[in-house]
Order: C-alpha cells, then sequence, then structure tokens
C-alpha cells in the first residue's frame, strides 16, 4: 500500500502538471472561451476544480467531504478576471490535495470519510477524486488542443512518433518505475 500512496501522489502531480502546461500555452482570453452555447470555458472548469478541492480536502479525515460553505452552483459562473487570479486559485486547490494527502500512512486507507454523508475508504476516496480530476483536466486540455489549433504543443506522444517513443522505452532496461518519471 506504500506502493499505493507515492503512485496516487504521482498521479496527481502528473494531472496538474497537464493543466499547468495548457495553461501556459493559452491567453487569457482563450481560457475564458466558451466555444459553444451552455459550454464550460476552461475557466469554469478551473473554478469548480478549485471548489471540489478546497470543499473534499480540507479536514478530509473528519468532515464530511461536502462542505456548508461550498457553493458549487457558484463555481460554474465565470468570475475570474486575469490569469494572474485564476493560477493561484488552481495551485491554492492542489496545495490542499497535496497537504491532505502526503502525510497519509498506509493504516489511512481503510478509514471510512463521508461526501454527502455518503461513507467512502479513504482508498476509495482517493480512486474517485482522481478520476473526477483526471475527467476534468482531460476536459481542459481538449479545450486547449481546439483554442490553440496548429499552435498546440502536444502534452503526450504527437501522432506519428509512436515508434520512436517505444524505440527510446524499449532501449531502457526493464525496471520497476512510474509512468510520470520521465513526463
Amino acid at each position: 500500500m506504500d506502493s499505493y500512496l507515492t503512485s496516487i501522489i504521482k498521479q496527481f502531480e502528473y494531472y496538474k502538471s497537464l493543466g499547468d502546461k495548457t495553461f501556459e500555452q493559452l491567453t487569457f482570453d482563450e481560457i475564458q472561451n466558451e466555444i459553444a452555447k451552455d459550454s464550460n470555458s476552461i475557466s469554469i472548469i478551473v473554478k469548480h476544480l478549485v471548489g471540489n478541492m478546497l470543499s473534499r480536502w480540507t479536514n478530509f479525515l473528519t468532515q464530511d467531504g461536502e462542505k456548508e460553505w461550498r457553493h458549487r452552483d457558484l463555481e460554474f459562473e465565470d468570475t475570474y478576471t486575469s490569469k494572474n487570479e485564476l493560477i493561484p486559485n488552481w495551485n491554492k486547490g492542489w496545495m490542499c490535495l497535496f497537504n491532505a494527502i502526503k502525510p497519509l500512512k498506509e493504516e489511512d486507507l481503510e478509514h471510512i470519510i463521508y461526501i454527502r454523508n455518503q461513507g467512502h475508504t479513504v482508498t476509495e476516496f482517493i480512486n474517485r477524486q482522481l478520476t473526477h480530476y483526471s475527467y476534468h483536466i482531460g476536459q481542459i486540455v481538449f479545450l486547449g488542443k481546439l483554442l490553440k489549433d496548429e499552435n498546440w504543443q502536444s502534452l503526450s506522444i504527437p501522432k506519428g512518433n509512436s515508434s520512436k517513443y517505444n524505440e527510446e522505452k524499449f532501449s531502457k532496461e526493464k525496471g520497476k518505475r512510474h509512468f510520470t518519471d520521465d513526463v
């Protein structure tokens, strides 16, 4: 289970980095672009993720993950005025997550915690949050790619480079390592 905790931290760091690398490629106007009626801009998705992270991870071992002070519906109203406002909030959400998860020990993983009075083991809770965040970060990356079009710098293996990528990977000795170690 120690390998689970190490791996899960690396997974969260990886997804945060995908968001970070997307923001680096976009202007604030692009981040606010709602490409279709009633769709969410990257800015709104970030606001939702931050609200979720702060609510879920604040005192998560002792308090329900849906805090009374959270106003989820307001997370879908774009109120950021600049990247200089958005990025620190993004980082604040992630800092809350990492401050909560990094001290965990194996014995914490079966502890029951709650979201809206629904019980989860800590392991189930972590998995729930990881899938939720990866879903939305996938949206952020996809929107970034659509907005940048041919100017998008790939965050994974670019089209047509799979053979080159595989050749590099298979040139290394077999060994246990996390897929994010080379990212």
